[in-house]
C-alpha cells in the first residue's frame, strides 16, 4: 500500500480523555466499531482500560470482561487490543486479536516464551514512564531521541534473540504524556519518524490523534483539535509511518486519498479519469 495503515480507536472506557465513557457499554463499543471501519480504519483496536495521567486503575478481570462481548460480536474485523497487563494479552490473542499493543513494550522476558508461540503482531511501544500508564513528568527534547534509541536497542534484541519474528514487530515511540508534559518531545519524535524506520528497518505506528501536546501546540480545546490532528497524521506519512492510530480514520482516510494522489502525480490522475 501507499498509505499507511488505520488503526481506528475503540475506547470501552468509563473515564477516556477523548470521548469520557461514550463506549463502555458493549453495544456501544460495537457499533462505534463499525462506524470506524465503514469510514475507513483497516484494524480496530479495542482500549479496555485508559491510560492518560488522570485514569483510574483497572484490574485484567475488568478488562477482559468489557473486550469479552465486544471481541465476540467483531470477529470478522482485524482487532487490536491495547492494554499491558499479560492475563488480558492472553485472552485477546485467544479470542481473535491480530496485534497486541502494549504501552510497556512487552518488558517482562519471562513471558517471551509465551510471546513467542502467539502469532498474533505486537506493537512495541516506548515511553519515558517504561511501566503502567502516563505521567506529568517534564523531559528536555534533547534527550528523547538517544532514550528512545536505547530502548529499541535492547528490546528489539531481546525480543528477537526469543524467538519473536521481526514480521511481528511495529515500533511505537510513544507521544503525548508517554514523552513528557511538555510538546517539544512528541514534536521532536514526529520530526524524526524516518530516522526510526531507516535504524530498525521494522513498520512504525504513530498516534498523534487529538493528544494534549497538540491542544497545548495550537490552543484549541479537545472539541477543536481536529484540524491539527490530521496535520500530525499526514506529516507522519510523510515521514513513512505504516500505521496510525486515530479516533477520526473517516477524516484521515479522506485526506490520505488527496495526498496520495497528489504525491504519485499526474499519472495517478490521469488512471482516475
Amino acid at each position: 500500500m501507499d498509505r499507511p495503515l488505520l488503526v481506528g480507536i475503540v475506547n470501552i472506557t468509563e473515564d477516556s480523555f477523548s470521548d469520557g465513557g461514550r463506549y463502555l457499554a458493549a453495544d456501544n463499543a460495537i457499533a462505534h466499531a463499525r462506524r470506524l471501519h465503514a469510514g475507513g480504519a483497516d484494524i480496530i483496536e479495542l482500549g479496555p482500560a485508559s491510560s492518560h495521567p488522570d485514569a483510574a486503575k483497572v484490574t485484567p478481570e475488568q478488562e477482559i470482561a468489557r473486550l469479552a462481548p465486544v471481541l465476540d460480536a467483531l470477529g470478522d474485523l482485524p482487532l487490536a487490543v491495547d492494554s499491558y497487563h499479560p492475563a488480558t494479552q492472553r485472552y485477546a490473542a485467544e479470542h481473535g486479536a491480530t496485534y497486541l499493543n502494549d504501552i510497556q513494550g512487552f518488558p517482562d522476558p519471562r513471558r517471551y516464551d509465551e510471546l513467542a508461540a502467539l502469532t498474533c503482531r505486537l506493537v512495541v511501544m516506548h515511553s519515558v514512564q517504561h511501566l503502567g500508564p502516563a505521567t506529568r513528568v517534564r523531559t528536555e527534547p534533547q534527550t528523547i531521541w538517544p532514550a528512545i534509541e536505547r530502548f529499541f536497542d535492547a528490546r528489539v534484541t531481546a525480543l528477537e534473540s526469543a524467538g519473536i519474528t521481526r514480521d511481528r514487530l511495529i515500533l511505537d515511540p510513544g507521544l503525548g504524556y508517554f514523552l513528557g508534559s511538555t510538546p517539544e518531545p512528541s514534536l521532536t519524535v514526529l520530526a524524526n519518524l524516518s530516522r526510526l524506520k531507516s535504524r530498525y528497518n521494522l513498520p512504525v505506528l504513530v498516534s498523534p490523534s487529538r493528544k494534549s501536546f497538540l491542544r497545548t501546540l495550537t490552543n484549541t480545546a479537545l472539541s477543536d483539535v481536529g484540524p491539527a490532528t490530521l496535520a500530525a497524521e499526514l506529516h507522519a506519512t510523510t515521514q513513512g509511518a505504516d500505521y496510525i492510530r486515530t479516533h477520526d480514520p473517516a477524516a484521515l482516510s479522506t485526506a490520505l486519498i488527496v495526498h496520495t494522489t497528489l504525491t504519485n502525480g499526474a499519472e495517478c490522475l490521469s488512471t482516475k479519469r
